[in-house]
């Protein structure tokens, strides 16, 4: 369970990850927006263009020559930077086109037109009114074939009316792809050579009325993709700080944690240690009453005037007194700090010495002994090491039943270490009771005290070596001590 200031500290971090997150999304939709706000302002300006170049000086008497004006666009086209402009197209009031350069534009249905523009998936298609500025006159756009229609008539409506002096020498023929000149009418913008229901005509089919330009979105979605992949990383950096800000205060949390149950498990320790001092000497004086008792019953035992009864009574007063002097020394000597005086120590000589020294539990039951220990000299407390052998083998006789066979082997494992094993042919250990064996008061035996495994792990530990207890082949138990050093040469 999280305390509060966790959870407050989780909270502000969770609180800053999502404001990063959102700050980064309306910065990226700011970016968008202002890309495709140029967009629509490139195409403004490409509207423009068309409007200066339909009221340029090469264009006049209100009425266009459709070639030429393509030829023009088609040079707006061609010379936009980057080829941003794809494709224009002049319509007028019905949608058709009058004038156009690039490929043909499809237009998609007005419905899906967002404010005059189409976003395609790599084009953006811009339709926008023609500005004519101040100029109110409708501009004509007439393809090449009828303006020379219209300059026939009119020169034969001159030859009926002339307008002017005729043509003399100096004076060059008109031009069938112009329009004749424009003659003032206060009455009317139409020119004088076309009647009012044909101007209403061509003003309907080929005045241009909308602009529509294709523009390439290209730059801007390459912007685009920059620009999130610029707040993606701020984003991934952020949520990699956010991460090792909570894992920092994960951390600084559980080391607090885990100084706390240091002083409090030094505390107890210091406890049981003081515990364990009280207990040492607790025993060691509750020998020497024992040992009275011991000596008074032995003392009774032997006088001449005590009853057979009384004799008995005190045998069994002796042997109860020794099986509870030998639990306190052992409880004395496993509560003992194990200080390690490490030597050189010839493995072979110490299990000799314990063997003999359990001659006479070996002869009682009439065990075989066998002692298969290399000559090999390694560093340990000897002192140490006869008690911890000593324990594994007297355990060993205790477990095997008559004529049973306890072998002692040791050997070099490699060329640093070396390894000891006591087996015996008893009836082995439970698997269940492996993990448990080498626990305080622990035992199996009705007569053991539970503290001569224990005593041996202590041992082992101490010197740094280790012990485990398999299962010996066919039947019994293995004790192995591994990791043994063995004395280098010097």
């Amino acid at each position: 369970m999280m305390n509060r200031r966790s959870l407050a500290v989780y909270g502000v971090l969770a609180a800053v990850w999502v404001a990063l997150i959102a700050w980064q999304a309306a910065e990226h939709t700011r970016v968008r927006r202002e890309l495709r706000k140029s967009v629509i302002d490139r195409g403004r300006i490409e509207s423009s263009t068309c409007g200066r170049l339909m009221r340029s000086a090469g264009f006049s008497g209100g009425v266009i020559s459709k070639e030429r004006l393509e030829a023009a666009l088609n040079a707006l086209v061609i010379n936009t930077n980057a080829n941003e402009l794809l494709a224009v197209e002049l319509l007028n009031n019905s949608g058709e086109v009058v004038a156009s350069a690039g490929p043909h534009v499809e237009l998609p249905p007005p419905n899906e037109f967002d404010h005059a523009v189409y976003w395609g998936r790599d084009t953006a298609v811009l339709k926008n009114p023609i500005d004519l500025g101040t100029n109110m006159v409708p501009e004509l756009v007439i393809p090449r074939e009828e303006l020379r229609s219209i300059g026939r008539a009119d020169r034969l409506a001159a030859t009926n009316n002339p307008p002017g002096p005729p043509p003399g020498p100096g004076r060059p023929p008109p031009d069938e792809d112009r329009p004749p000149p424009r003659r003032p009418n206060l009455n009317t913008d139409r020119p004088y050579w076309m009647s009012e229901e044909d101007y209403k005509a061509l003003i309907k089919n080929k005045s241009p009325h909308l602009f529509v330009c294709v523009l390439s979105t290209h730059t801007i979605l390459k912007a685009m993709d920059d620009d999130l992949w610029m707040r993606v990383i701020i984003v991934l950096m952020g949520t990699v700080a956010v991460g090792g800000y909570g894992l920092a205060w994960r951390s600084l949390v559980k080391t607090s944690d885990l100084q706390l149950r240091l002083v409090r498990a030094s505390e107890q320790n210091l406890h049981l240690k003081e515990m364990n001092v009280a207990a040492a000497g607790l025993a060691h004086e509750t020998r020497n009453p024992l040992n009275i008792i011991r000596g008074l019953a032995q003392i009774l035992s032997k006088h001449q005037d005590t009853p057979p009864e009384i004799r008995a009574k005190t045998l069994d007063i002796i042997n109860e007194t020794d099986r509870v002097t030998a639990q306190l020394n052992e409880f004395i000597n496993y509560s003992r700090p194990r200080e390690v005086r490490r030597a050189a120590v010839k493995l072979d000589a110490v299990a000799g010495d314990v063997a003999h020294a359990l001659n006479l539990d070996v002869a009682e039951k009439k065990i075989q002994l066998e002692v298969l220990v290399e000559a090999i000299v390694i560093e340990a407390d000897e002192q140490l090491l006869r008690q911890a052998l000593f324990n594994l083998v007297l355990n060993a006789v205790q477990a095997v039943a008559n004529e049973g066979l306890i072998r002692i082997r040791a050997s070099r494992r490699t060329n640093e270490e070396a390894f000891i094993e006591i087996s015996d042919n008893g009836p082995g250990v439970a698997p269940e009771h492996r993990a448990d064996i080498f626990k305080p008061y622990f035992t199996t035996h009705a007569e053991g005290t539970g503290l001569g495994l224990a005593v041996v792990q202590q041992i082992v530990q101490a010197h740094g070596w280790e012990i485990e207890c398999v299962p010996n082949q066919p039947v019994g138990a293995l004790f192995r001590i591994s990791h043994v050093k063995l004395k280098m040469k010097d």
